[in-house]
Protein backbone atom coordinates (compact mmCIF):
# COMPACT_ATOMS: atom_id res chain seq x y z
CA UNK A 1 0.00 0.00 0.00
CA UNK A 2 2.25 2.84 -1.18
CA UNK A 3 0.22 5.73 0.34
CA UNK A 4 0.21 4.15 3.84
CA UNK A 5 4.02 4.00 3.44
CA UNK A 6 6.73 4.92 6.20
CA UNK A 7 6.62 8.06 7.36
CA UNK A 8 8.05 11.13 5.22
CA UNK A 9 9.93 13.32 8.27
CA UNK A 10 12.33 16.26 7.11
CA UNK A 11 12.52 17.68 10.52
CA UNK A 12 12.31 16.36 14.07
CA UNK A 13 9.12 19.11 14.56
CA UNK A 14 7.20 17.89 11.35
CA UNK A 15 6.06 14.82 9.79
CA UNK A 16 4.03 13.58 6.84
CA UNK A 17 0.86 11.33 7.88
CA UNK A 18 -0.73 9.05 6.07
CA UNK A 19 -4.02 7.63 5.87
CA UNK A 20 -4.78 4.11 7.94
CA UNK A 21 -2.73 2.43 10.56
CA UNK A 22 0.00 5.79 10.90
CA UNK A 23 -2.75 8.06 11.66
CA UNK A 24 -4.27 6.45 14.16
CA UNK A 25 -1.15 4.83 16.07
CA UNK A 26 0.05 8.61 16.41
CA UNK A 27 -3.56 9.67 17.81
CA UNK A 28 -3.40 6.98 20.11
CA UNK A 29 0.03 7.60 21.24
CA UNK A 30 -0.85 11.32 21.36
CA UNK A 31 -3.86 10.57 23.71
CA UNK A 32 -1.77 8.03 25.67
CA UNK A 33 0.54 10.30 26.67
CA UNK A 34 -1.30 13.12 26.65
CA UNK A 35 -0.33 15.38 30.44
CA UNK A 36 -3.00 18.36 30.73
CA UNK A 37 -5.54 18.75 27.91
CA UNK A 38 -6.56 17.55 24.88
CA UNK A 39 -8.41 19.26 21.78
CA UNK A 40 -10.08 17.26 19.36
CA UNK A 41 -11.96 19.20 16.91
CA UNK A 42 -13.47 17.05 13.68
CA UNK A 43 -16.04 16.57 11.09
CA UNK A 44 -16.80 13.20 11.79
CA UNK A 45 -16.55 11.04 14.17
CA UNK A 46 -18.28 7.68 13.72
CA UNK A 47 -19.22 5.17 16.30
CA UNK A 48 -17.24 1.91 14.74
CA UNK A 49 -14.34 0.07 15.44
CA UNK A 50 -11.75 2.84 15.73
CA UNK A 51 -14.27 5.21 17.00
CA UNK A 52 -14.63 2.90 19.98
CA UNK A 53 -10.81 2.71 20.77
CA UNK A 54 -10.47 6.14 20.62
CA UNK A 55 -13.39 7.03 23.05
CA UNK A 56 -12.23 4.36 25.42
CA UNK A 57 -8.66 6.28 25.41
CA UNK A 58 -10.50 9.30 26.19
CA UNK A 59 -12.01 8.13 29.11
CA UNK A 60 -8.45 6.70 30.27
CA UNK A 61 -7.14 10.06 29.72
CA UNK A 62 -10.14 11.82 31.45
CA UNK A 63 -9.25 9.40 34.60
CA UNK A 64 -5.83 10.95 34.50
CA UNK A 65 -7.30 14.41 35.44
CA UNK A 66 -6.69 15.22 31.97
CA UNK A 67 -8.63 17.84 30.92
CA UNK A 68 -10.76 16.66 27.45
CA UNK A 69 -12.69 19.21 24.54
CA UNK A 70 -14.18 17.64 21.88
CA UNK A 71 -16.35 19.24 19.36
CA UNK A 72 -18.09 16.94 16.68
CA UNK A 73 -19.48 18.38 13.65
CA UNK A 74 -23.59 18.60 14.00
CA UNK A 75 -23.72 17.04 10.29
CA UNK A 76 -21.02 15.23 9.75
CA UNK A 77 -21.26 13.35 13.26
CA UNK A 78 -25.08 13.14 13.03
CA UNK A 79 -25.27 9.91 13.56
CA UNK A 80 -22.78 10.14 16.95
CA UNK A 81 -25.09 8.21 19.90
CA UNK A 82 -26.84 10.59 22.04
CA UNK A 83 -26.14 7.68 24.65
CA UNK A 84 -22.27 8.29 24.18
CA UNK A 85 -21.91 12.09 24.61
CA UNK A 86 -24.13 11.63 27.73
CA UNK A 87 -21.89 8.82 28.92
CA UNK A 88 -18.26 10.73 27.76
CA UNK A 89 -19.77 14.06 29.69
CA UNK A 90 -19.92 11.89 32.50
CA UNK A 91 -16.36 10.81 32.82
CA UNK A 92 -15.81 15.18 32.94
CA UNK A 93 -15.10 15.11 29.14
CA UNK A 94 -16.55 18.43 27.23
CA UNK A 95 -17.58 17.34 24.04
CA UNK A 96 -20.35 18.67 21.99
CA UNK A 97 -21.91 18.98 18.47
CA UNK A 98 -21.03 22.00 16.28
CA UNK A 99 -24.61 23.46 14.78
CA UNK A 100 -26.40 20.72 15.32
CA UNK A 101 -28.66 19.79 12.19
CA UNK A 102 -31.83 20.43 13.84
CA UNK A 103 -32.27 22.85 16.34
CA UNK A 104 -35.26 24.65 18.14
CA UNK A 105 -34.97 27.58 15.57
CA UNK A 106 -33.78 26.20 12.01
CA UNK A 107 -33.04 23.24 9.86
CA UNK A 108 -29.60 24.20 9.15
CA UNK A 109 -27.08 23.03 6.51
CA UNK A 110 -24.67 25.50 5.86
CA UNK A 111 -21.67 26.47 7.60
CA UNK A 112 -20.28 23.18 8.95
CA UNK A 113 -16.70 22.57 11.42
CA UNK A 114 -14.68 20.76 8.37
CA UNK A 115 -11.65 21.21 9.87
CA UNK A 116 -9.39 18.04 11.20
CA UNK A 117 -7.18 19.20 14.14
CA UNK A 118 -6.12 17.65 17.62
CA UNK A 119 -3.85 19.92 20.26
CA UNK A 120 -1.80 17.96 22.93
CA UNK A 121 -0.81 20.07 25.79
CA UNK A 122 -0.38 23.00 23.45
CA UNK A 123 2.73 21.62 22.18
CA UNK A 124 1.03 18.48 19.82
CA UNK A 125 -0.52 19.06 16.65
CA UNK A 126 -2.10 17.25 14.17
CA UNK A 127 -3.64 18.51 11.38
CA UNK A 128 -4.95 17.31 8.14
CA UNK A 129 -7.84 15.78 6.47
CA UNK A 130 -8.26 12.18 7.98
CA UNK A 131 -11.46 12.29 9.96
CA UNK A 132 -12.12 9.34 12.93
CA UNK A 133 -13.60 6.38 11.48
CA UNK A 134 -12.91 2.63 10.11
CA UNK A 135 -12.87 3.80 6.52
CA UNK A 136 -9.87 6.07 7.08
CA UNK A 137 -8.21 3.24 8.82
CA UNK A 138 -9.09 0.58 6.57
CA UNK A 139 -9.65 -3.38 7.35
CA UNK A 140 -8.43 -6.58 6.54
CA UNK A 141 -10.62 -6.26 3.03
CA UNK A 142 -10.22 -3.12 2.21
CA UNK A 143 -7.76 0.23 2.06
CA UNK A 144 -8.16 3.28 3.48
CA UNK A 145 -9.34 6.74 2.07
CA UNK A 146 -6.25 8.28 0.39
CA UNK A 147 -5.89 11.18 2.88
CA UNK A 148 -2.86 13.04 4.35
CA UNK A 149 -2.04 14.85 8.05
CA UNK A 150 0.93 16.41 9.42
CA UNK A 151 1.96 16.04 12.83
CA UNK A 152 4.35 18.94 14.61
CA UNK A 153 5.81 19.63 17.55
CA UNK A 154 5.91 23.16 18.41
CA UNK A 155 4.68 24.95 21.71
CA UNK A 156 4.03 28.61 20.35
CA UNK A 157 1.95 26.97 17.58
CA UNK A 158 0.41 24.87 20.28
CA UNK A 159 -0.47 27.37 22.63
CA UNK A 160 -2.16 29.45 19.46
CA UNK A 161 -3.92 26.39 17.93
CA UNK A 162 -5.10 25.27 21.56
CA UNK A 163 -6.51 28.69 22.44
CA UNK A 164 -8.23 28.79 18.72
CA UNK A 165 -10.37 25.58 19.72
CA UNK A 166 -11.19 26.83 23.32
CA UNK A 167 -12.74 29.97 21.63
CA UNK A 168 -14.50 27.71 19.30
CA UNK A 169 -15.46 25.41 21.62
CA UNK A 170 -17.04 28.08 24.50
CA UNK A 171 -18.88 30.04 21.54
CA UNK A 172 -16.90 33.15 21.80
CA UNK A 173 -18.18 35.94 19.58
CA UNK A 174 -14.91 37.64 19.07
CA UNK A 175 -12.60 34.57 18.38
CA UNK A 176 -9.17 36.61 17.80
CA UNK A 177 -8.16 37.13 14.10
CA UNK A 178 -4.73 36.86 14.84
CA UNK A 179 -2.42 34.48 12.52
CA UNK A 180 -1.87 31.12 14.17
CA UNK A 181 2.26 31.57 15.44
CA UNK A 182 4.29 30.06 12.65
CA UNK A 183 6.98 27.52 12.98
CA UNK A 184 10.66 28.66 11.61
CA UNK A 185 13.41 26.40 11.72
CA UNK A 186 16.83 25.69 10.03
CA UNK A 187 17.40 29.78 9.54
CA UNK A 188 13.97 30.46 8.12
CA UNK A 189 14.63 27.38 5.13
CA UNK A 190 11.59 25.41 6.68
CA UNK A 191 8.34 27.87 7.69
CA UNK A 192 5.21 26.10 8.57
CA UNK A 193 2.41 27.68 9.07
CA UNK A 194 -1.69 27.11 9.76
CA UNK A 195 -4.04 28.52 7.44
CA UNK A 196 -7.81 28.86 8.02
CA UNK A 197 -10.50 29.62 5.61
CA UNK A 198 -14.40 30.72 7.69
CA UNK A 199 -15.64 32.65 5.00
CA UNK A 200 -18.56 34.22 7.33
CA UNK A 201 -15.48 35.22 9.75
CA UNK A 202 -13.63 37.02 6.85
CA UNK A 203 -10.68 34.38 7.12
CA UNK A 204 -9.68 33.23 3.38
CA UNK A 205 -6.35 32.53 3.86
CA UNK A 206 -6.43 29.23 2.57
CA UNK A 207 -8.12 30.02 -0.55
CA UNK A 208 -5.83 32.78 -1.32
CA UNK A 209 -2.47 30.90 -0.68
CA UNK A 210 -3.78 28.61 -3.64
CA UNK A 211 -4.43 31.18 -5.90
CA UNK A 212 -1.34 33.39 -5.13
CA UNK A 213 1.43 30.21 -5.05
CA UNK A 214 -0.52 28.69 -8.17
CA UNK A 215 -0.16 32.33 -10.13
CA UNK A 216 3.52 32.50 -8.77
CA UNK A 217 4.63 29.56 -10.28
CA UNK A 218 6.88 28.41 -12.32
CA UNK A 219 7.38 25.01 -12.92
CA UNK A 220 4.84 22.06 -11.48
CA UNK A 221 1.89 22.28 -9.85
CA UNK A 222 0.41 19.01 -8.57
CA UNK A 223 -2.83 19.05 -6.78
CA UNK A 224 -5.00 15.90 -4.87
CA UNK A 225 -8.37 17.46 -5.23
CA UNK A 226 -10.90 15.35 -3.67
CA UNK A 227 -14.50 16.68 -4.67
CA UNK A 228 -12.68 18.71 -7.04
CA UNK A 229 -15.29 21.39 -8.24
CA UNK A 230 -13.19 24.78 -8.58
CA UNK A 231 -14.63 28.10 -9.09
CA UNK A 232 -13.96 30.75 -12.25
CA UNK A 233 -11.24 31.84 -10.94
CA UNK A 234 -9.41 28.66 -9.69
CA UNK A 235 -9.93 27.13 -13.27
CA UNK A 236 -8.77 30.38 -14.86
CA UNK A 237 -5.37 30.47 -12.56
CA UNK A 238 -5.03 27.26 -13.42
CA UNK A 239 -5.14 27.49 -17.30
CA UNK A 240 -3.35 30.67 -16.86
CA UNK A 241 -0.21 28.91 -15.41
CA UNK A 242 -0.52 26.11 -17.93
CA UNK A 243 0.11 28.64 -20.34
CA UNK A 244 2.65 29.68 -19.19
CA UNK A 245 4.71 26.51 -19.34
CA UNK A 246 4.00 25.41 -15.84
CA UNK A 247 3.48 21.60 -15.46
CA UNK A 248 0.13 21.04 -13.79
CA UNK A 249 -1.45 17.92 -12.45
CA UNK A 250 -4.67 16.77 -10.86
CA UNK A 251 -4.80 13.58 -8.74
CA UNK A 252 -8.57 12.69 -8.56
CA UNK A 253 -11.14 10.56 -7.67
CA UNK A 254 -11.72 7.88 -9.65
CA UNK A 255 -14.20 6.37 -7.25
CA UNK A 256 -16.12 8.62 -4.64
CA UNK A 257 -18.59 7.84 -1.70
CA UNK A 258 -20.44 10.81 -3.35
CA UNK A 259 -20.48 9.72 -7.23
CA UNK A 260 -22.69 12.81 -8.61
CA UNK A 261 -19.92 15.54 -6.74
CA UNK A 262 -17.46 12.87 -9.23
CA UNK A 263 -19.25 13.24 -12.45
CA UNK A 264 -19.53 16.93 -11.68
CA UNK A 265 -15.70 17.30 -12.00
CA UNK A 266 -15.77 14.96 -15.07
CA UNK A 267 -18.06 17.63 -16.61
CA UNK A 268 -14.31 19.59 -16.79
CA UNK A 269 -12.71 17.29 -17.73
CA UNK A 270 -12.62 18.62 -21.54
CA UNK A 271 -11.89 21.85 -20.72
CA UNK A 272 -9.34 20.71 -18.49
CA UNK A 273 -7.45 18.25 -20.97
CA UNK A 274 -7.79 21.62 -23.46
CA UNK A 275 -5.53 23.89 -21.17
CA UNK A 276 -2.76 20.62 -21.42
CA UNK A 277 -3.32 20.09 -17.58
CA UNK A 278 -2.59 16.57 -16.80
CA UNK A 279 -5.29 14.16 -15.25
CA UNK A 280 -4.94 11.38 -13.07
CA UNK A 281 -7.67 9.55 -11.29
CA UNK A 282 -6.87 7.13 -7.93
CA UNK A 283 -9.22 4.12 -8.23
CA UNK A 284 -8.06 1.86 -5.55
CA UNK A 285 -9.89 3.45 -2.64
CA UNK A 286 -11.88 6.46 -2.46
CA UNK A 287 -9.48 9.75 -3.02
CA UNK A 288 -10.04 12.09 0.22
CA UNK A 289 -6.69 13.68 0.48
CA UNK A 290 -6.99 17.71 -0.29
CA UNK A 291 -2.78 19.04 -0.87
CA UNK A 292 -0.59 20.42 -3.21
CA UNK A 293 2.53 21.07 -4.28
CA UNK A 294 3.80 23.73 -5.83
CA UNK A 295 7.23 24.43 -7.71
CA UNK A 296 8.94 22.07 -5.43
CA UNK A 297 9.19 23.95 -2.73
CA UNK A 298 5.57 24.84 -0.93
CA UNK A 299 3.11 22.33 0.49
CA UNK A 300 -0.51 22.83 2.00
CA UNK A 301 -2.36 19.92 3.70
CA UNK A 302 -5.20 19.44 5.27
CA UNK A 303 -9.31 19.63 5.19
CA UNK A 304 -10.09 22.41 2.15
CA UNK A 305 -12.02 21.22 -0.58
CA UNK A 306 -11.27 23.48 -3.84
CA UNK A 307 -15.02 24.17 -4.28
CA UNK A 308 -17.27 26.27 -3.01
CA UNK A 309 -18.38 24.54 0.03
CA UNK A 310 -14.91 24.70 1.58
CA UNK A 311 -14.56 28.67 -0.04
CA UNK A 312 -17.60 30.49 1.31
CA UNK A 313 -19.60 27.37 3.47
CA UNK A 314 -17.12 25.60 6.00
CA UNK A 315 -14.62 26.39 8.85
CA UNK A 316 -10.81 25.03 7.57
CA UNK A 317 -7.82 24.78 8.55
CA UNK A 318 -4.54 23.34 6.22
CA UNK A 319 -0.88 23.74 7.14
CA UNK A 320 1.59 25.96 4.45
CA UNK A 321 4.92 24.30 4.63
CA UNK A 322 7.55 26.57 2.91
CA UNK A 323 10.20 23.69 2.70
CA UNK A 324 12.14 21.71 -0.54
CA UNK A 325 13.26 18.76 1.37
CA UNK A 326 9.41 18.25 2.71
CA UNK A 327 7.98 19.15 -1.14
CA UNK A 328 10.43 17.14 -2.72
CA UNK A 329 9.83 14.17 0.05
CA UNK A 330 6.11 14.14 -0.57
CA UNK A 331 6.38 14.61 -4.51
CA UNK A 332 8.25 11.37 -4.29
CA UNK A 333 5.10 9.57 -2.70
CA UNK A 334 2.82 11.49 -5.36
CA UNK A 335 5.06 9.93 -8.11
CA UNK A 336 4.20 6.82 -6.37
CA UNK A 337 0.33 7.47 -6.49
CA UNK A 338 -0.12 8.86 -9.86
CA UNK A 339 2.19 5.65 -11.35
CA UNK A 340 -0.99 3.36 -9.72
CA UNK A 341 -3.26 6.03 -10.88
CA UNK A 342 -5.31 5.84 -14.17
CA UNK A 343 -4.28 8.82 -16.60
CA UNK A 344 -7.04 10.77 -18.76
CA UNK A 345 -6.48 11.85 -22.20
CA UNK A 346 -8.58 13.34 -24.96
CA UNK A 347 -8.09 9.89 -26.80
CA UNK A 348 -9.59 7.61 -23.49
CA UNK A 349 -12.48 10.61 -22.99
CA UNK A 350 -13.67 9.80 -26.33
CA UNK A 351 -13.94 5.64 -25.89
CA UNK A 352 -15.97 6.54 -22.61
CA UNK A 353 -17.63 9.40 -23.03
CA UNK A 354 -20.81 9.00 -25.13
CA UNK A 355 -24.01 11.10 -25.35
CA UNK A 356 -25.90 10.07 -22.19
CA UNK A 357 -22.37 9.96 -20.45
CA UNK A 358 -21.99 13.81 -21.08
CA UNK A 359 -25.11 14.61 -20.26
CA UNK A 360 -24.95 12.64 -17.04
CA UNK A 361 -22.02 14.70 -16.10
CA UNK A 362 -23.30 17.88 -17.22
CA UNK A 363 -26.87 17.66 -15.03
CA UNK A 364 -24.35 16.43 -11.77
CA UNK A 365 -22.43 19.32 -12.57
CA UNK A 366 -24.89 22.14 -12.34
CA UNK A 367 -27.34 20.10 -9.40
CA UNK A 368 -24.17 19.83 -7.31
CA UNK A 369 -23.29 23.59 -7.84
CA UNK A 370 -27.05 24.48 -7.39
CA UNK A 371 -26.58 22.02 -3.90
CA UNK A 372 -23.77 24.11 -3.12
CA UNK A 373 -25.42 27.66 -3.63
CA UNK A 374 -28.75 26.96 -1.42
CA UNK A 375 -26.38 25.13 1.69
CA UNK A 376 -24.84 27.98 1.78
CA UNK A 377 -26.69 30.98 1.11
CA UNK A 378 -29.73 30.25 1.69
CA UNK A 379 -30.42 29.83 5.85
CA UNK A 380 -28.87 34.12 6.18
CA UNK A 381 -31.05 33.91 8.89
CA UNK A 382 -28.61 31.28 11.04
CA UNK A 383 -26.12 33.91 10.02
CA UNK A 384 -26.33 35.84 12.79
CA UNK A 385 -25.25 32.80 15.52
CA UNK A 386 -21.95 31.91 14.27
CA UNK A 387 -21.83 28.96 16.68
Amino acid sequence: MLHNDTTISTTKFMELVHSGEDYFARLERIILESKSEIHIQTYIFDYDTVGKKMIDLLKEAARRNVKIYILLDGFGSFSFPKGILDELSQYGINIRLFSPLFSASSFYLGRRLHHKVVVSDSKTVLIGGINIADKYHGTQTSLPWLDYAVQIQDEKMGVSLAKLCSDIYFKKRRVSRKKIASVVNYNGEVVVSVLQNDWLKRKNAIYKAYIKSIGEAQKEIVIVGSYFLPGRKLVATLKKASRNNVKVKLILSGISDIPMARRASCHLYSKLLKYNIELYEWKSSILHGKTAVIDNSWTTIGSFNLNNLSSFGSIEMNVGIHSADFSNNYLTHLDQIMAQCEKITPESRQLTDGLFSKFNNWISYWTTRTIEIIITYLPHKRFRKLY
